[in-house]
Parts: structure tokens; sequence; C-alpha cells
């Protein structure tokens, strides 16, 4: 068996290192990495064939980052930007991807770092990770726009880094999805599909693709898909939605931080910002998990949902290429998965018994 050299194309290198050069960080910039990047884009024909002739689907699967969401991507930027300006702290408002990643990052660079979330309302998965890496967990009697709303007070009035969307290193980091997929297919795709929360994901992608096509990598720019749950889609809606409700938590915002950016993306792309309602994401999630064998927490499933509500009605009418972005790993959310897969079923220690509830007698 041939031994790898340490020189080898195939060694795994910091997200940061390999697009140093789409990214704003010098030879002084520390690099605060957990070898994030470098997801599995899988293609699903299963899928396909069900909802549509014309298209060629991909999942870009986000939840195989070091702490289970696409947030590792811009976390390792601004992780890396507050080492290098001397800051001590960190300080985010999540419904919980971005906290546990916030956490990871911190203390990988010896940071103390304080989350804020909406108490009750944040998958069990992702409180735990953030309590498991130390971080001082802050549950709010409000929802995620007050828990920001706090965030930003306090990370105005004291010496506390924010890394949230609204730090733009967290959007430049995540900007190398885009990289990745277009490295991947060679080009980029007709269509990017995502889940649209607090819309800095939506914002990152896009320009990850400006920058490639304007670098001359792509000669050609996608279409961008947004999908909001029914009722938390204030993008969709036009104003902010006071109390956001849908089982996908990651997406239960009513007041995006990158609104506007995201409506920009659509715009510029010729895209769209549409709803799907929590059965069509639920559905999206069993058919990804018992049709694919990949298993994403609800919010990501709005991407495949909203492909497949569009393929209903018509909207693929020529043979393309789709890539959906799944934000994050299901096992974040546990309870959810449970509560909706199939029960699992108790029988004595009998083999008989067992052999005849398999249907083998």
């Amino acid at each position: 068996m041939a031994i790898l050299e340490t020189g080898s194309i195939y060694k795994r290198v910091p997200l940061i290192e390999r697009y140093r050069n789409f990214l704003p960080v010098t030879d002084s910039t520390p690099i605060v990495s957990l070898l994030e990047g470098f997801t599995p884009m899988i293609r699903t024909d299963r899928i396909a064939q069900e909802i549509s002739d014309n298209i060629t689907m991909y999942v870009k699967f986000e939840g195989m980052n070091p702490t289970g969401s696409f947030k590792d991507r811009g976390m390792t930027m601004a992780i890396s930007k507050a080492v290098e300006v001397g800051s001590r702290a960190t300080i985010c408002a999540s419904t919980g991807n971005t906290a546990a990643s916030a956490a990871a990052y911190s203390a990988r660079a010896g940071l103390v770092c304080a989350v804020i979330l909406p108490r009750g309302a944040v998958a069990i998965g992702k409180v735990s990770q953030s309590m498991m890496h130390g971080a001082k967990v802050l549950a709010i009697d409000g929802n995620f726009d007050d828990a920001l709303r706090i965030t930003r007070e306090i990370s105005e009035k004291y010496p506390i880094t924010l890394v949230n969307s609204l730090n733009p290193y967290r959007i430049e980091g995540q900007k190398t999805g885009a990289f990745e997929i277009c490295d991947d297919l060679g080009h980029a795709p007709t269509y990017h599909a995502i889940p649209v929360g607090n819309a800095g994901n939506i914002t990152a992608y896009w320009a990850g693709y400006k920058a490639y096509y304007a670098a001359g990598l792509i000669d050609r720019l996608p279409v961008m898909l947004g999908f909001q749950a029914a009722k938390s889609a204030p993008i969709v809606d036009g104003h902010p939605i006071e109390k956001p409700e849908t089982v996908a938590t990651a997406i239960r915002i009513g007041n995006p931080a990158s609104w506007k950016q995201a409506e920009a993306a659509r715009d510029e792309s010729g895209g769209l910002i549409e709803k799907v309602t929590d059965e069509e994401i639920t559905e999206a999630q069993l058919m990804l998990a018992q049709t694919e064998g990949i298993f994403c927490e609800p919010a990501s499933a709005a991407s495949v949902a909203g492909v497949i509500k569009k393929a209903k009605e018509g909207f693929f009418k020529e043979k393309c290429e789709v890539v959906c972005i799944l934000t994050g790993h299901g096992l974040k959310d546990p309870d959810r998965a449970i509560k909706i897969a199939p029960p699992f079923i108790e029988l004595p220690a009998d083999t008989d018994i067992v052999a005849k509830e398999m249907g083998l007698k």
C-alpha cells in the first residue's frame, strides 16, 4: 500500500489557507481552524427522478462541518480576525448553530464566549454543544430578534467581539461554500437553493459566486432560490414577524439581519425567495433520510422542500442542475427526528417473535 507524503494533494488544510486569495487575510492573520469545509456534494438521483425529468440534483451537506453546520465556514474567519486584533471575548445571539460554532472556535482560540439564546426555542443538540465547549449560555425570555438586539447593545458598550453574521468576516468565510460547489462541478449550477433565516448564508453564497465569476473561474452565475418557513417568512411577507413559528428552529427568525442583502442576491440573480410549510419541510427531511440516506436538521430541508414545490409547479422547464444547501446535521435536533420517524418496536428476547415481526415467518 502506498504511503502518502506530507505534501500530498490529499492533505486537508484550513479553509482560509485553501481560499486565501479570496479572503481578507494577511500573513499576520492567525488562523483558528478545526479543518472546516470540504463538505460532500452528493448527487440525489432518486429524489430528482421522483420530482422532475429536467433536474440533476445535488445536496451540499454542510452538516459535515466540525460542529455540524455551515456556520463553521464563517466562524473560522470571524474568530481568526478577532484574535488578530487582540480580542479576548466573543458574543453571539443564536437559534443554536451559531452558538455551537462560536463556542467551539472560541475554545480553540482560548477566548471567553457568551451565547444568548431564546429560552425553550433551541434544539437540545445545539445547546449541549455550546455548554460542552465552555460557553456562558444565557437563555432569555424572548425570541431570536430580542437576543440579537441585546447582543448588539452589549458589543457596542463593552470590549467583546460580535460574531453573528453582522460581523462581515462571517460572510467572507461562508462564501467559500460557493467556491467548493464550483470546484466540484467545474462550473456554477443552474440553480442554487438555500434555506433563508437570518439571510446571511444566501448573501454569502451569492458573494462567492460573484467573486469566482469576476476572477474568470466560472462563466455564468446561478439563479438563487431562497426558501423561508411559512410562518417565519418576513422577507416574503414584506414585514417583520413579531412571533415567528416553525419546527425548523434554525430559521425561526422574524427580522433577518441580512434582509436587504438577501433581496439583492435574489434580484441580481433573477431568482426568488418563497415560503414552504412545516409539512413540506418535514416531508423533505424524511425523503432525504429514507430515500438518499442523508440526515439533515429540519431547517436544512427547506431548500429541498422548495425545489420539490417548484418542480410540482412546473418551474424547471428545461434540463438543469440544482444544488440544495443542507445547512446542518440531523443530530442537531434529535427530538424532532424521533417525533417524525417511524417508532421502534419493543419485543421480548425471543428469536421466533423477532423473526415474525420482521415478516420472515
